[in-house]
C-alpha cells in the first residue's frame, strides 16, 4: 500500500482549495464594504434607541428618541434595509 488515508485526504484538500481558487470571486466592492459596515453601525444604533425607548420614563425624552429612532430607519431603508 503506497498512499496512506492521510495523504488522500490531504490531496482532496488540496484540489478542494484549487477550485475555489480558480472558481469565480464574489468579493464585495469596496462601496458594497462601505454600505455594510454602514448598515451594520445604523443597525447597532437602532438597536440602543429601542432599548433606550423601552427603559424611558420621561415623555420629552422618548420623543427624542422615537425622532431618532425615525431617522435611523431612514437611512436604513435608502441603503436598503427591509
Amino acid at each position: 500500500m503506497a498512499r496512506g488515508w492521510e495523504s488522500k485526504s490531504v490531496e482532496a484538500q488540496i484540489e478542494s482549495s484549487n477550485v475555489r481558487r480558480s472558481g469565480p470571486k464574489n468579493q464585495p466592492t469596496p462601496e458594497q464594504m462601505q454600505n455594510e459596515r454602514k448598515r451594520d453601525s445604523l443597525l447597532l444604533h437602532r438597536t440602543r434607541v429601542l432599548r433606550d425607548i423601552e427603559n424611558c420614563s420621561d415623555e420629552r425624552y422618548r420623543k427624542t428618541l422615537a425622532d431618532g429612532l425615525s431617522y435611523l430607519e431612514s437611512q436604513l431603508t435608502a441603503l436598503g434595509w427591509r
